[in-house]
């Protein structure tokens, strides 16, 4: 890598997360991003979290040590149809195959397209010729095609957090076109797992763009090359099982312990999203209470699902029916000394949640569809290697591809789910340990520096190899 580092890195996402105080940093994309940054010097470029009524904000630029931050603000409009429309309300439902929460307005999609050529005109003016630039995510698919029209030749990589959709729903998509060629803007595209990688490949054998495989990683589109592969995200092992010990002397996490009277737990942790089968996941549990009468007063299962994106109507939706699920199974089956439901409607810092995480004997990760899931990979770092609990993981998350050691279960099939935590519940220490030593080596292999520094090392490539010219 450092043949080439005297260039900088150019990070682009929708969002961007300054640091407030050393070490308090937020999970996932954050991590990884401020880590390659911090290593090579660089821009991290986004929406500034702030909306106006002006639509041509200038960029604001904090410098923190050998990072900038250089943020936008956007404009209030803009921002309902490129976010909470197309973004939102279009992207996310097809990438997840729920396509029936697909709802489209032609002045989403325009607005979206707006913000993109408005992200790449204020980048465009902070370039240097020898940057190398990384986008994330769906809100930016079009952003290179918009950099490239502008005139910005350097190598740019695009890295898809959530699952891609094979051809089959990606065409439900009011203008899945458009996106698809924007997509072959790209230098590098990359993806969690090799199933999002084959159902983008589905998408390039149709006739929209002229794409012909050179190999399992090389694609010719036009006159030029570009590559998509591989990189699953992941986390940094090491800093989980320091703060998920170090929490365990936290007065929140002692009395976590203690209100459990002894009694097994299970833990969910999942923003509030249609994606992440909550409602399913509680039916299940419902499920193991009827199934497994000795699970009554003997376990208790801890929801924790901090809001997001409020004011969307389906989210709306979603927390008033987990509310009235845990209700109704609460109502069925608590005791005067015992309720099986805690739901938290909030989120808990990082530290005392390693610490849960490391307390629960069962941990739940039952979305219908997940690019990653990162929590699945926390849960299992933050384990006592000498009695570690047992994760319990949806075959329709990228982790499953990985983890393989846990329990794979339907989330569609409350059955499976409820004998799944059932076998979690009952299974002995030795094969425990094993499960949990294995799956351990596969998150120090694809940890969070592996990822970062395959994707990178994969653009500086394209820095001295063929151009690709969209």
């Amino acid at each position: 890598m450092n043949e080439h580092s005297h260039g900088r890195l150019i990070i682009v996402s929708n969002r961007v997360a300054i640091p407030k105080r050393r070490g308090a940093v937020a999970g996932g994309l954050a991590v990884g991003v401020l880590g390659a940054l911090r290593e090579q010097g660089g821009m991290w470029f986004g929406w500034s979290g702030k909306l106006t009524d002006r639509s041509d904000a200038e960029p604001e630029i904090v410098r923190k040590g050998n990072i900038e931050f250089a943020t936008i603000d956007l404009n209030e409009q803009d921002f309902e149809h490129y976010y909470n429309g197309y973004s939102n309300k279009v992207l996310w439902p097809v990438c997840h195959y729920l396509l029936d929460f697909l709802i489209y307005d032609s002045a989403d999609f325009d607005g979206y397209r707006r913000v993109n050529q408005a992200f790449a005109r204020k980048l465009a003016s902070l370039l240097r010729p020898d940057d190398i630039i990384w986008v994330h995510d769906y809100h930016l698919i079009p952003l290179a095609a918009e950099l490239r029209s502008a005139g910005v030749d350097n190598p740019i990589g695009f890295f898809l957090h959530v699952p891609f959709p094979s051809y089959e729903a990606f065409r439900a998509v009011p203008g899945h076109e458009f996106l698809l060629r924007a997509l072959t803007a790209y230098d590098v595209v990359g993806f969690h797992t090799p199933r999002d990688l084959k159902a983008f490949r589905t998408c390039l054998e149709e006739p929209i763009v002229d794409a012909t495989f050179i190999d399992d990683t090389r694609v010719r589109v036009g006159d030029g090359e570009l590559i998509a592969d591989v990189f699953p995200i992941g986390i940094d092992v090491d800093e989980i099982q320091k703060l998920s010990s170090d929490s365990q002397s936290m007065k929140t996490v002692q009395r976590m312990v203690s209100s459990l009277d002894g009694r097994q737990l299970l833990i969910g942790v999942d923003r509030l999203d249609y994606s992440k089968g909550l409602k399913l996941r509680l039916r299940s549990y419902e499920r193991l209470l009827e199934r497994y009468p000795n699970a009554q007063r003997n376990v208790t299962f801890i929801q924790i699902a901090p809001p997001t994106r409020t004011g969307v109507r389906a989210y709306d939706e979603i927390r008033s029916e987990l509310e009235q699920t845990s209700g109704h199974i609460n109502g069925r089956f608590a005791e005067s000394d015992w309720v099986p439901i805690r739901y938290l409607n909030k989120g808990v810092d990082r530290k005392p949640l390693m610490g849960f995480f490391r307390n629960a004997d069962v941990g739940l990760v039952t979305p219908v569809r997940d690019g990653m899931n990162l929590v699945a990979k926390e849960y299992v770092a933050a384990q006592d290697p000498r009695n570690p609990g047992m994760l319990v993981l949806s075959s329709l998350t990228g982790a499953a591809c990985e983890l393989t050691d846990a329990i794979i279960v339907n989330p569609y099939d409350r059955d499976d789910v409820a004998d799944g935590i059932a076998n979690a519940l009952s299974m002995s220490l030795d094969e425990r340990k094993e499960r949990t030593a294995s799956m351990i080596e596969v998150l120090r292999k694809n940890d969070i520096t592996a990822w970062r520094t395959r994707f990178v090392d994969a653009l500086m490539r394209k820095r001295v190899g063929p151009r690709l010219d969209a």
